[in-house]
């Protein structure tokens, strides 16, 4: 029997959250190093999983698979194809960012409602959600997927409603020191609340049609059920197939998000330290997305075909929609929550655009915003923290008296707009020629998303950090080194994926080439007009 790797890769940060929370009250700094080095060893096991990975090889590696319920066709099936290898180095890799961003998060803090925030729980929680996640991605098994799928809803319910951000926004501002802080709990209360009632309503919808494909499929594993489909062994009636392509495709919709089923995410990372709201929409939206090209696609080609022409319209409003509410932002985690509904935008158009280079940047666009979004906000949080506000009129200067954070931020904003030389440039101009090339239409009007991306980013630059200093930020301290040695590696990374982004791409087109396949799609040929040698034009 060969090495567990997958299993134990997943294992790994659920054995570490266990023991995180085991640690005793008073022993705050030893359950933060136990958290940190449990993550680092999840990295490391990510890194043999991809090392381990042959691109050239079979669709889905490194499997596993053991009986679960057999009474009901259940299985404990793992598999990595390029895709799920991607996601699960961006999963580790920000993991201890998050960590090391988080540290004093959580440390016990007296308020006037007498409520404590206990360190050994709030990593213990995101250690939890790391497991969840990693297994997300391994498995093939359609009702163990859906499991973790909703299994995480509930470490993260916690982190966003028991360890929300400590800094003043303008609704509680307003009030004396213990209104303002019962207002701060009741915000994080109706943003954990709103997440959780939204991803329990796509997950019921999930259960039902997860039902449905085993009553017609009669079993759960994603590769038998695919390869009888492409061998004509199951054939499912038009009307079925559509049900329940669109009962997977709502659950995946919220999660992602997609407009219109994106209204909880501002709420959550608004209310969010910093580092929870990087593992909501760095880390646990790519699920939603990983799960379109996985089991939308594979499972259900042609419902997927027929419903490309209405999800293309969402995401087209996805990217415009959350721009535009971007630009109008005053507060600076809703306003990195709304260029984050447009970059889905991008990644669902190209899924949906049914091209190589669509869905090879889709996968490389996952990858790349995890890392800039993930570089914005965490600045963004040590901002916030320095200064006590997420209001953007609350800062003006910043540059002059801390210029390192200054930098790292203005490179993290760079590469939300998709900078060319920095990583998300790479993906976005797959996607939007992968679409361009089927849907030219569509293509031209993402393309008003980019413009947009670079008013809000700039405009956001340009009012907190450039201008006179502001009495209240000329005392803010620059980067410390905790922080620094949060940020760089980032940075490192949005460089060199920028420069030389071919050790993802090697990894990924083998993954959607299958993909396409699935669906029985090809790129369609470019028609370009030539002269012929009688003088006469030919295509």
């Amino acid at each position: 029997m060969s090495f567990p790797l997958l299993t134990v890769t997943a294992v790994v940060p659920a054995v570490g959250a266990v023991l995180t929370a085991a640690v005793p009250a008073a022993r705050r700094g030893a359950a933060k190093w136990l958290a940190l080095l449990v993550s680092l060893a999840t990295l490391a096991l990510a890194v043999l999983v991809a090392v381990r990975f042959e691109p050239g090889g079979a669709r889905y590696q490194l499997t596993e698979s053991h009986a679960w319920i057999p009474d009901f066709g259940v299985r404990y099936e793992l598999g990595v194809d390029g895709i799920g290898v991607a996601l699960i180095a961006l999963t580790a890799v920000l993991m201890p960012f998050i960590i090391l961003a988080g540290w004093h998060d959580a440390d016990p803090l007296e308020t006037a409602s007498r409520r404590w925030r206990p360190t050994q729980g709030f990593f213990a929680l995101i250690l939890l959600v790391e497991a969840m996640v990693i297994i997300s991605f391994e498995a093939t098994d359609v009702f163990l997927f859906y499991v973790f799928f909703e299994a995480m809803l509930i470490p993260m319910y916690f982190l966003i409603g028991g360890f929300g951000d400590r800094a003043t926004s303008s609704r509680s501002a307003a009030g004396a020191a213990g209104g303002a802080d019962e207002n701060a709990a009741a915000q994080r209360s109706y943003a954990a609340v709103k997440f959780l009632l939204y991803n329990l309503a796509g997950g019921l919808i999930m259960l039902a049609a997860v039902i449905g494909l085993y009553v017609v499929a009669g079993n759960f594993s994603l590769q038998e059920i695919t390869a009888a489909r492409a061998a004509g062994s199951l054939d499912m009636a038009t009307g079925t197939e559509r049900l329940l392509f669109l009962g997977f495709f709502f659950a995946f919709a919220v999660k992602a998000p997609l407009w219109p089923l994106h209204t909880w995410l501002p709420n959550a990372m608004g209310e969010s330290t910093a580092p929870v709201a990087v593992l909501i929409t760095a880390v646990v939206d790519k699920v939603g997305t990983f799960a379109m090209l996985r089991f939308c696609l594979g499972l259900f080609p042609e419902a997927s075909k027929w419903a490309t022409p209405m999800i293309l319209v969402l995401a087209l409003v996805s990217i415009v929609y959350g721009a535009l509410l971007a630009v109008g932002q005053r507060d600076i985690k809703r306003l990195v929550a709304y260029a984050s509904i447009s970059h889905f935008g991008f990644i669902i158009m190209g899924i949906f655009a049914m091209t190589t280079q669509g869905q090879s940047g889709a996968t490389l666009y996952m990858v790349n915003h995890g890392i800039s979004t993930a570089a914005l906000m965490l600045v963004a949080g040590f901002l916030i923290s320095r200064r006590g506000s997420r209001l953007i009129a609350d800062y003006g200067g910043v540059q002059k008296v801390a210029p390192v954070l200054a930098g790292t931020f203005l490179i993290g904003g760079l590469a939300t707009l998709s900078l060319p030389g920095l990583a998300p440039f790479v993906s976005e101009f797959l996607v939007l020629v992968g679409t361009f090339t089927r849907y030219p239409v569509v293509g031209v009007i993402a393309t008003f998303g980019i413009v947009l991306a670079a008013l809000y980013t700039l405009v956001l630059y340009q009012r907190t950090m450039t201008g006179p200093v502001k009495e209240e930020v000329r005392a803010m301290p620059d980067l410390r080194l905790r922080e620094i040695l949060v940020v760089a590696p980032l940075i490192a990374l949005l460089i060199g994926l920028g420069v030389y982004p071919k050790p993802l791409t090697e990894i990924v087109d083998p993954a959607v080439k299958h993909t396409m396949s699935d669906v029985k799609q090809t790129d369609p040929k470019p028609e370009v007009a030539v002269q012929a040698k009688n003088g006469e034009a030919a295509k």
